[in-house]
Parts: C-alpha cells; structure tokens; sequence
C-alpha cells in the first residue's frame, strides 16, 4: 500500500512539473544555450581528429625535412672543405 502511495505520489509530481513555469524555464534555457553553442566556431569531435591526425603527419614530415636539410648543409661544408683544402695544397 506505501508503494501505491509513492508511485501516485510521484505520478502527480511529474505532471505537475510537467506544466509548471519551472518546466518552461528549463526549455527556454535549453533553447538560448543551443543558440548560443550554434553561434562558437566549435567542430566536430570527427572534425578535430582529422586536423590533430593531419598536424600529427605534418610534424613528422617537418622533422624528416629537417633532417634531410641538416645532412644536406653538412655535405656543403664538407664540400667546401675539401676544396679549399685541394687549392691550398696547390
């Protein structure tokens, strides 16, 4: 009999959340705060693993390239060396 009167209970609370001014509160919140989200420049959860996956392969093709420059400059000077080593010793 008490979980007959509870469930009524809270049968009837329900309804009367349902069309109280609380109720309208809690909509017109919900409203302005998915205006509000609309208008940020956000992404996607998708979206930003593309770009952080493209920034990851992006890093990584800068550290190769930096790589390759830094042998590069390094075979230069070891060019320039040997020749003006070979026109000293002329």
């Amino acid at each position: 009999m008490n979980k007959k009167i509870l469930d009524d209970l809270q049968a009837k609370l329900g309804q009367i959340m349902a069309h109280s001014p609380v109720k309208d509160i809690e909509r017109n919140i919900r409203a302005i705060l998915t205006q509000a989200v609309a208008k940020l420049d956000v992404v996607t959860k998708e979206e930003f693993e593309v770009q952080r996956l493209t920034l990851v392969q992006m890093q990584s093709k800068i550290l190769s390239l930096e790589t390759r420059l830094a042998e590069l400059e390094h075979q230069i000077r070891h060019q320039k060396d040997v020749s003006s080593k070979s026109e000293t010793g002329k």
